[in-house]
């Protein structure tokens, strides 16, 4: 329904204008909401997915909760641990017997299984039978590890790590259920600083060749990540928690899905600068014009207001659609991101962006004479550059169709004013 009044003063210029009477209060109430929802993070432990992911009732998910709750060990997330050229077979028994022992000591390790029998605390309790046969081939033996905790849990990662720190008298190598989690871990996050750093120089770089500012694109950057941590926070408080997984319908497991961060982040980081530039592509052309931030602000976020607002419902109804999925890991992806994507669109550019920007003013839009001359060269337009207009001396005025204001040509090709 069309609303009273001319359109360049519309619902979302008087939003703006309203928040921008009052920016303290409002990054002080919008900061905190989010600091609220973001601490859970702290305590986020990161899994991978086993049959807890599917539906109760399902009959795969009955045969390891039937698994879980009546068996006193847990064969089938055993630690295999094989070794490929363990010697001629008398010395390997003996070597064997040795090394099966030391990993029963272990915390957490339930039984060694081996070509010598069954240990348990450092000790022989099952001799070795025709069947412990299948432990050895001509070359190699293997031992499984069977633990006591969960194989999926932090506990298992300890255990993982204990059993790959004890010293064994061949070479091994040490797979199963918890050594994967180790090693998925470890591929997803040794190399994850890089990836971030190589993600924020990128952006801030492509943001500065937009507006030709150094605080602007810093912004964005902060205000990002305050609404990624306050996602996984709530991620943490109701999936990992296990808070309204009776209204959501699924079973909490203590951790989250390995996997999710990651794609949380890529796909709600980059919504969230695809909003961004929208923003500030109609601010920073509007404050061009008129040198004026406080208009440009709220001109820039009426004119984007509703195609960004709707665009950003859109995604939301999709992505709450996969919270209607019977497996976990899609339910906690619809969510995570539908509410990536509200943060963003409502509390973040809504409020946030306004306030920070009224309370930055001009200084929104400094960086140093030789960066501003270089942005002019390099700079990404959607038209011909206009003039630095925030330099001393510059008169600002609203040009005339298809002339750039401050002059009738733009800038030299040099750069120059």
């Amino acid at each position: 329904r069309r609303t009273a009044g001319t359109p360049a003063k519309g619902f979302w210029y008087r939003r703006a204008r309203a928040v921008m009477r009052r920016p303290v209060p409002v990054i002080v109430a919008v900061v905190g909401l989010l600091l609220v929802l973001g601490l859970p993070v702290l305590r986020l432990d990161l899994g991978l997915s086993d049959a807890r992911v599917l539906p109760a009732g399902t009959p795969v998910r009955e045969v390891a909760d039937t698994i879980r709750t009546q068996f006193p060990s847990n064969e089938e997330s055993a630690l295999l641990v094989v070794a490929p050229n363990s010697g001629d077979s008398g010395a390997r028994r003996a070597a064997v017997d040795g090394y099966a022992a030391r990993l029963s000591t272990i915390r957490d390790v339930a039984r060694v299984d081996a070509l010598t029998g069954a240990y348990a605390g450092g000790r022989l309790v099952h001799a070795p039978t025709p069947l412990s046969q299948r432990f050895a081939t001509p070359a190699s033996t293997w031992l499984a590890v069977v633990p006591g905790v969960e194989a999926l849990s932090p506990a298992g990662e300890e255990l993982a790590t204990a059993v790959r720190g004890t010293p064994a008298p061949f070479g091994v190598l040490i797979g199963g259920p918890s050594a994967r989690l180790v090693d998925t871990r470890s591929a997803l996050f040794d190399h994850l600083p890089a990836a971030l750093g190589l993600i924020a120089v990128s952006t801030f770089v492509l943001l500065f060749l937009m507006v030709g500012s150094l605080l602007v694109p810093l912004k964005a950057l902060v205000l990002n990540v305050l609404s990624l941590s306050a996602t996984f926070g709530s991620l943490v408080w109701v999936f990992q928690d296990g808070h309204l997984s009776g209204p959501l319908g699924f079973t909490a497991t203590g951790s989250i899905s390995v996997a999710i961060p990651m794609l949380m982040f890529c796909v709600a980081f980059g919504l969230s600068m695809d909003y961004e530039v929208f923003l500030l592509s109609r601010i920073k052309e509007e404050y061009d014009l008129t040198g004026d931030n406080d208009e440009a602000v709220a001109s820039g976020l009426e004119r984007t207001g509703r195609i960004v607002t709707a665009a950003a419902l859109l995604l939301v109804l999709v992505y709450a659609a996969f919270a209607t999925s019977g497996v976990t890991v899609v339910k906690v992806l619809g969510v995570g991101l539908a509410l990536a994507i509200l943060v963003d669109a409502f509390l973040i550019r809504l409020t946030l962006v306004p306030a920070f920007m009224r309370l930055a003013g001009r200084a929104n839009w400094w960086a140093p004479r030789s960066i501003r001359r270089f942005h002019l060269r390099v700079g990404i337009w959607e038209a011909e550059p206009l003039p630095v207009l925030d330099l001393p001396g510059v008169r600002r005025t609203r040009p005339r169709a298809g002339v750039p204001a401050g002059g009738s040509g733009g800038p030299p090709p040099d750069g120059s004013r």
